[in-house]
């Protein structure tokens, strides 16, 4: 696998899975590799308990947002969909635990340590700006993921 050179961006992704399927590293590590990637697209994946995981080495270009992987590092919540398998855009407590919140704190707190001028973003604020305002606005977003709003998470929790 090749190695980034630079990272501009940490990515907050989910699953898109239901509450009731507790996956991690493994299983999504599996279902990239049956698609033909070289390993989990994502470097780190939060399971519903808040364990954290590892996947890609963090120097490697992972496979999580197209266009970007390699200027970023993925972070993964397992999750974001409802039981119903509906979708939500800004819900985090609906489709995360309360451990995984505290796992995503953590995390983002280490990767914006190692990455300092790195931004941190959802995976949805990297669509495209169709409109060219200058902002990636909701009826731009190519999906929902990870289902709320990443810089509001971190201002909550001063990051």
């Amino acid at each position: 696998m090749s190695r980034r050179t630079r990272t501009d961006y940490l990515v907050v992704h989910c699953s898109a899975t239901r509450p009731a399927l507790d996956i991690g590293v493994r299983e999504i590590r599996e279902w990239h590799i049956a698609k033909g990637w070289a390993d989990c697209g994502y470097h780190v994946v939060i399971r519903r308990n808040g364990l954290i995981e590892f996947g890609r080495h963090f120097d490697e270009v992972g496979a999580h947002v197209a266009g970007m992987n390699t200027v970023s590092v993925g972070v993964c919540l397992v999750g974001g969909l409802y039981e119903n398998g509906g979708e939500a855009d800004d819900d985090f407590a609906g489709l995360f635990t309360e451990e995984q919140a505290h796992a995503l704190a953590e995390v983002l707190t280490v990767l914006e340590a190692a990455y300092p001028d790195a931004s941190i973003v959802g995976h949805r604020d990297l669509s495209p700006d169709l409109d060219k305002d200058g902002k990636v606005e909701r009826h731009e977003w190519l999906k929902t993921c990870p289902g709320f709003e990443v810089r509001a998470f971190c201002a909550a929790r001063g990051l």
